[in-house]
């Protein structure tokens, strides 16, 4: 149940050694050496007052990288969510108790699923869009434009592509679909109102829908040859059979410790 301190910079190290260790005047150079303990780093990551420091000033989000940012709230999340009893989902617009906290503290205590899913909230942090030369039929090409947090967009990039390149665009798929899910469900369920046609409202999807694809999306992912035996297939299978239990410790950290901060920290 290790964090992975390769995807933590010299900068975050340094910064856990000095909130955790403040007496010591070596921070500098025992970097390296505590890079190379995972057991170490996931103490320091889930130690309490890492976590205050954070939560407590917003301007100390800017010392350390989204990937820490997050791995401290996950590893947060995990212990929260072993000591309650319930989660909150909203289901036709209700807000439902579901006894299943533990089962997501379980979840999440699977080192390489939260290791994932701290690089994958990390990533919406930048957010971006893309055009690409697209084939609209035999000698015509178009330029397209697409949007990594957009879909259907994702998914017409994905069709203009030979199957050997999908694999990235099929996890960020599943990606979009459960961090909307778990972070913004208010982007889902207020889309009705931002729809003007009729042809726009076509692609307007429930919960269930992102629920439905990330889990398909997840699981092309998981079984794609690139990636099949490696050590990625293993996160993206959990989080294909599981996806809307991933949701709840996203849920969770929105809306116990990101709050209104999180239109700050994410490009939507």
């Amino acid at each position: 149940m290790e964090s992975n301190p390769r995807l933590l910079t010299d900068a975050d190290i340094l910064f856990l050694l000095e909130t955790v260790l403040p007496e010591r005047q070596d921070h500098r150079d025992v970097v390296p050496l505590v890079r190379d303990d995972p057991g170490f780093v996931e103490a320091l990551i889930g130690d309490e007052r890492v976590f205050q420091r954070l939560i407590g000033d917003e301007e100390m989000v800017l010392r350390v990288s989204p990937q820490l940012f997050f791995s401290v709230l996950l590893s947060r999340a995990r212990k929260d969510l072993e000591a309650a009893s319930y989660t909150f989902e909203r289901r036709q617009h209700q807000r439902v108790a579901i006894f299943d906290a533990r089962q997501a503290a379980r979840l999440i205590a699977d080192s390489p699923v939260r290791n994932y899913l701290a690089e994958m909230l990390a990533s919406f942090t930048r957010v971006h869009g893309f055009t690409r030369r697209v084939r609209v039929r035999k000698g015509v090409w178009h330029r397209q434009r697409f949007h990594d947090l957009d879909v259907d967009s994702l998914i017409r990039y994905a069709n203009s592509i030979d199957e050997e390149y999908r694999f990235e665009v099929y996890r960020r798929i599943g990606d979009v679909c459960l961090f909307l899910a778990g972070v913004f469900p208010e982007y889902i369920s207020g889309q009705q109102y931002r729809f003007r046609s009729l042809a726009a409202a076509r692609l307007q999807r429930t919960l269930e829908d992102y629920e439905q694809q990330g889990r398909a999306f997840y699981a092309l992912a998981a079984e794609h040859r690139s990636v099949r035996g490696t050590p990625l297939s293993a996160p993206l299978a959990i989080l294909a059979r599981d996806f809307p239990l991933a949701e709840k410790p996203l849920s969770f950290l929105s809306e116990h410790y990101l709050k209104v901060r999180k239109h700050t920290l994410f490009e939507m």
